[in-house]
């Protein structure tokens, strides 16, 4: 792993813009980065962040600011969030971008953990670049948690997004379920929808419900995003009408959750969050793939309805996952209008 030398503090200063700047980013099958430019004086030069995948990466698009601002990038230090990647995709090597650019001196925050990229810090040095990391490493890796997660386990970071009443119910007897939750939570789970790559329901939620699976304001109306991917998982056929239908649209005729994550994972997705019913929800837990939980809980209860999560295989209390309360990035639990949210991770997760 790079060490870290002492930065300056116009370095300092421009390694949190560029964090700032990585977090405008589109979630999916790149990581999130920023850069900064900075002249010899610590003047910001030039700026730019990853918009998504197939367009220029962070180090090029702070180069062409600068440029387009007029400012000539040689002899300028590059502050980056993330170790300048040294293979070819479907754009160029940052570490020979920024050779080609006459740069004297790189500082990234966190080591890329992608294989296939790594290695750019080594090719910078190599050809006389004075290169550093480790400055603002723990933010970039926070930043990038789902992304990097999805890497090491080679399958999509799995959200698993329930709403239920008290008695852990997400519909009553004759089967209704809109809406358990107040419209605060529901615009919360829009939210949640906005970060990632894919959402994924099963084929009963879909007869059942209808759902867009898009991203809407707080009134339910106009998009504010919309996932890669939203996808149906069930043999099922998903009727023409159904409105999760059209660009973006997946099948995945499939009841097994390990083949559901690798179609996913190959078409790029690598954070899914899983909206689906009972039998969706709990078919990931038992696969054990889910990595964080947003449990939505409502005043009220439901009585014989539908249980939440059914069929987990837990024969007595010593068998029970004990989840954890996750105040990473914000507090473990939140209120919205009268609903709370719980944010959990399962133990595996909170023990290392």
């Amino acid at each position: 792993m790079s060490t870290t030398t002492e930065a300056t503090p116009a370095e300092s200063a421009a390694m949190q813009r560029a964090l700032l700047l990585a977090a405008r980013g589109v979630r999916g099958a790149n990581p999130l980065v920023g850069a900064v430019v900075l002249g010899v004086d610590g003047r910001v030069l030039g700026e730019g962040y990853h918009r998504g995948a197939g367009t220029p990466h962070a180090e090029p698009a702070a180069l062409a600011d600068a440029r387009e601002r007029g400012n000539d990038p040689r002899g300028a230090t590059m502050v980056v969030t993330l170790e300048p990647c040294n293979h070819t995709g479907r754009t160029g090597p940052c570490s020979e971008a920024l050779i080609e650019a006459g740069m004297a001196r790189v500082v990234h925050a966190a080591d890329d953990v992608n294989g296939a990229a790594a290695g750019g810090a080594q090719r910078l040095r190599a050809a006389g670049i004075d290169c550093v990391g480790g400055l603002g490493a723990a933010a970039s890796l926070e930043l990038n948690e789902r992304w990097s997660t999805a890497l090491a386990a080679g399958r999509p970071f799995v959200t698993l997004k329930s709403a239920q009443s008290l008695d852990g119910r997400v519909a009553a007897v004759d089967g209704t379920s809109q809406w358990i939750t107040g419209p605060e939570a529901r615009a919360d789970g829009h939210r949640l929808r906005g970060l990632a790559d894919a959402v994924l329901v099963g084929s009963g939620t879909v007869r059942a419900d209808d759902p867009r699976l898009t991203a809407r304001d707080a009134d339910g109306v106009g998009v504010t995003a919309a996932p890669g991917l939203r996808a149906v998982m069930g043999r099922t056929p998903v009727p023409d009408d159904a409105a999760v239908r059209g660009e973006g649209f997946l099948h995945l005729p499939t009841h097994e959750v390990g083949e559901a994550l690798d179609e996913l994972y190959g078409r790029g997705v690598r954070h899914l969050l899983v909206e689906g019913g009972p039998r969706i929800a709990s078919a990931f837990l038992r696969a054990g793939v889910v990595d964080e939980l947003f449990s939505y809980v409502a005043p009220l209860m439901l009585g014989d309805g539908a249980p939440a999560y059914p069929d987990l295989g837990v024969g007595s209390l010593a068998d029970a996952a004990r989840w954890m309360l996750d105040d990473a990035g914000g507090p473990g639990v939140r209120q919205f209008g009268a609903d709370v949210r719980l944010h959990l991770r399962p133990p595996s997760a909170a023990q290392t």
